[in-house]
C-alpha cells in the first residue's frame, strides 16, 4: 500500500451484565498496518451480527474464545482485496473471512474465501450461502434429519437461520411445518413470504397451547434456536422416536443468574427423542453440497431471503443490539463504507 489506510473498528470495551448497552461498545479509528507475506488486505463491504457473539462478550470459557477488552471484535464479513502479498488472492477479489467489525482488515490468506459472485449476491455469503444457511442444513440432515411426512416445529422462524429452515424442511419432505415469532407483522411474514403452514406468536397465549392446536398430533422434529419455554413445549408435543436439534438458547443469553430449563425432560426419555447439540464449525464438510444447492433455488427463487440492513460501522453495535431484542426478519446485516486514506 503506497499511502496508509485508516480503518474505524468496533471494540468491546465493557463486558456486560444482563443485555448488552451500548455502552459496552466504542468505535475506534486505527491506522491499517501494511501486509506481509501471506497476507491480504480487504475492505469490508458486508459484515454479520449473530447471536453467539452474545457469548463472546462474557469472560467465560466456550467452544470459542471470548472477545478481548479494547480491541477490535471478530465476525464474518465479506470484503474486496485492496492489496495482496499472496499469489492466490488478487486484488480485486472478493473474499469472506472472519475479521468483521471494522471497515479494513488484514487478513492471513488461510483465513480468506475467495467466493464466486455468478452463485449469489455477495452478502448472500453471510446468509443463505453462509454459515447462516449451512445451520439449517447440518440441523435437518444431520442432526434432526428430516424425513418424508415429518411435522417440524421451527423456533426463532422469522430469523436468520429460521428463515432458510422452515423453506428446507419442506424441500427435505415435512408434510406441515410450523414457526415461532414474536408480533402479528412476523408471524404473517411466515406464512406468507417463507412458507410455513402454521405461525405461533410466542408473544400472545401459552406456547404450548399454541402448538398443540398447530400440530395436534404432534411434531417429529424441532429446531432449536431458543431454548426456555420454547423447548420445555416441544418436548411435550413430540412424537415417539422425534428429533430436536439444540442450536442455540437466546432466551438465556441475557440472564444473570441460570435459565431456567424445562422440566419435562422424561418425557423426552419415555417417547425415545434425540435432543443432540451441533456447531456448526463441526459441519463445514457440507458447505459444498450446501452452497451448489441453495445457489440453485436462490436463482430460481424457490428459497426466499430477506435481510435487514444497517448502515454504516457506527451502527454496528446498534444493528446488533436490535437483533438481540429480535428486530431483524431475516438476517441483520451491516454494509459499511469502507475505511478513509
Amino acid at each position: 500500500m503506497t499511502e496508509t489506510l485508516r480503518s474505524r473498528e468496533v471494540h468491546l470495551v465493557s463486558r456486560p451484565v444482563g443485555a448488552p448497552v451500548p455502552e459496552n461498545f466504542a468505535v475506534v479509528t486505527t491506522a491499517v498496518p501494511e501486509p506481509v507475506e501471506g497476507q491480504v488486505v480487504v475492505r469490508n463491504t458486508w459484515m454479520s451480527v449473530d447471536p453467539y457473539m452474545r457469548g463472546r462478550m462474557n469472560d467465560a470459557p466456550s467452544y470459542i474464545p471470548p472477545f478481548a477488552l479494547d480491541a477490535a471484535m471478530e465476525g464474518s464479513a465479506i470484503g474486496e482485496v485492496v492489496a495482496s502479498r499472496d499469489a492466490s488472492i488478487p486484488v480485486g477479489a472478493t473474499v469472506s473471512h472472519f475479521l468483521g467489525w471494522r471497515e479494513y482488515a488484514v487478513v492471513d490468506a488461510a483465513g480468506a474465501t475467495v467466493i464466486d459472485p455468478a452463485l449469489g449476491r455477495p452478502q448472500d455469503y453471510l446468509g443463505a450461502l453462509g454459515t447462516t444457511g449451512l445451520t439449517a442444513y447440518a440441523a435437518l440432515t444431520r442432526i434432526a434429519p428430516v424425513e418424508e411426512g415429518d411435522v417440524v416445529f421451527v423456533s426463532a422462524a422469522a430469523g436468520a437461520v429460521g428463515s432458510v429452515a422452515g423453506q428446507l424442511a419442506r424441500k427435505l419432505g415435512a408434510s406441515r411445518v410450523i414457526g415461532s415469532a414474536g408480533g402479528p407483522a412476523k408471524t404473517k411474514k411466515l406464512l406468507d413470504g417463507f412458507g410455513y403452514d402454521a405461525a405461533v406468536d410466542y408473544r400472545q397465549r401459552a406456547l404450548a397451547e399454541q402448538l398443540a392446536q398447530a400440530a395436534p398430533e404432534g411434531i417429529d422434529v424441532y429446531l432449536d434456536s431458543v431454548g426456555g419455554d420454547h423447548l420445555q413445549a416441544a418436548i411435550g408435543a413430540m412424537r415417539a422416536g422425534g428429533r430436536i436439534a439444540l442450536v442455540g438458547a437466546i432466551s438465556g443469553y441475557d440472564a444473570t443468574e441460570p435459565a431456567p430449563g424445562p422440566d419435562n425432560l422424561f418425557q423426552a426419555a419415555a417417547r425415545e427423542v434425540t435432543l443432540r447439540g451441533m456447531l456448526v464449525s463441526s459441519y463445514f464438510d457440507l458447505f459444498p453440497e450446501w452452497i451448489e444447492k441453495a445457489a440453485a433455488w436462490l436463482a430460481d427463487g424457490s428459497l426466499h431471503t430477506e435481510e435487514t440492513i444497517v448502515e454504516g460501522i457506527d451502527q454496528a453495535p446498534a444493528a446488533f443490539l436490535g437483533m438481540m431484542r429480535g428486530a431483524n426478519t431475516g438476517k441483520m446485516l451491516v454494509r459499511l463504507e469502507g475505511g478513509r486514506r
